[in-house]
């Protein structure tokens, strides 16, 4: 399924961070969370990758 997935900003491709249960958009800079096994695909409550101790 990852493989359909892509970033909602960039429309680049994930990478998916089983440790940290994020999806990672390295263009946008932003790791998006999952939560209960579902993405969260949204920019407000991706992490931002410059600041890793942010987490939203």
């Amino acid at each position: 399924m990852l493989e359909f997935l892509v970033c909602p900003l960039t429309r680049a491709p994930l990478q998916y961070d089983a440790a940290r249960q994020e999806l990672i958009s390295k263009p946008a800079r932003l790791a998006y969370p999952i939560r209960d096994g579902i993405a969260v695909m949204v920019a407000d409550e991706a992490r931002h990758l410059d600041d890793p101790l942010m987490s939203r």
